[in-house]
């Protein structure tokens, strides 16, 4: 079958072309803790703040939302053997992405302990300062799927407009929430476009931290904002991550009949994902990094 034939239409993208000279700004944000199992979330943050060179430009202060019996300041040594305090914080920063009209605003934190609804109200007001105009939540959660299949990212938008050109779903889940959940809807009310990634990170390894996770998160931001990644190493932790947990399951005869149920229940649920279109998505992508790498 020639690619042709069963071609991926262009995936719909979030971001709306403007006029030349015009910038786009959009805000990422993960938190540590309950929404971020195997640190998925926040380690894709990590690795886009450094791989685009994000400077700090606010901090939230962590004497208003945060219990340090429950969440403990820790301390290290800097540079020159001097012992120094770290608290945790929300931290805020900037980066204005190469060879395009994006700036992209990280807010990366630790889930707070007290006053969400200040704590979320503050965030929104340092969006509305720094000109945000889509905003793009990042999770991980603990689910029954195999870790020798593909991870899955659920993306859903409760913006009527957004998730309609998008083509995306509303979530329909009920029960207990984080701060993630909290700034989803929030924003929304303030007028945000805004979108939810959340990976499903196989509740038998939860550790972290979980590459392959971190990887299929990077592949839906990727795909989401159009801008291509270079994550090559983190492909090849994930190869080795996956390799590591075989091993384990191999030990354990309880542990290998369970992974084989889940990869049965994956595999059924997933044929019709088997097709030319998936392949031509994937190919899709190939082609972008490898025109991004060549000279």
């Amino acid at each position: 079958m020639s690619f042709d034939e069963g071609a991926a239409s262009p995936a719909p993208r979030l971001i709306e072309p403007v006029r030349e000279g015009e910038r786009v700004t959009v805000l990422l944000a993960a938190f540590e803790g309950w929404n971020d199992a195997g640190e998925a979330a926040s380690d894709s943050l990590h690795y886009l703040h450094e791989l685009w060179r994000a400077k700090k430009v606010a901090t939230l202060d962590p004497d208003d939302y945060y219990d340090f019996q429950f969440t403990r300041p820790t301390v290290r040594r800097n540079a020159a053997g001097q012992r120094k305090i770290k608290w945790p914080a929300t931290k805020i920063a900037k980066a204005s992405i190469p060879n395009s009209n994006v700036d992209v605003i990280f807010i990366h934190g630790i889930e707070p302990s007290y006053k969400w609804r200040a704590y979320t109200a503050e965030l929104l007001a340092y969006a509305a300062e720094l000109n945000v105009n889509y905003v793009v939540l990042v999770g991980a959660l603990l689910a029954d799927v195999p870790h020798s299949r593909p991870i899955p990212v659920t993306t859903t938008c409760d913006d009527e407009e957004l998730r309609e050109r998008l083509n995306l779903e509303t979530s329909q889940y009920e029960g207990p929430i984080g701060i993630v959940g909290v700034l989803a809807e929030l924003a929304l009310l303030a007028g945000l476009p805004t979108i939810s990634l959340w990976a499903a990170v196989p509740h038998y390894v939860a550790q972290s931290p979980s590459p392959k996770a971190q990887l299929a998160l990077l592949n839906s931001i990727e795909e989401l904002l159009q801008l291509p990644l270079e994550t090559h190493d983190i492909a090849e932790d994930a190869q080795a991550w996956e390799r590591g947990v075989d091993e384990l399951a191999t030990e354990d005869p309880e542990i290998a009949a369970y992974v084989r149920q889940l990869e049965e229940a994956k595999d059924t649920a997933d044929l019709p994902e088997a097709s030319g279109e998936s392949i031509a998505r994937e190919f899709e992508r190939y082609l972008k990094r490898r025109g991004k790498d060549s000279p």
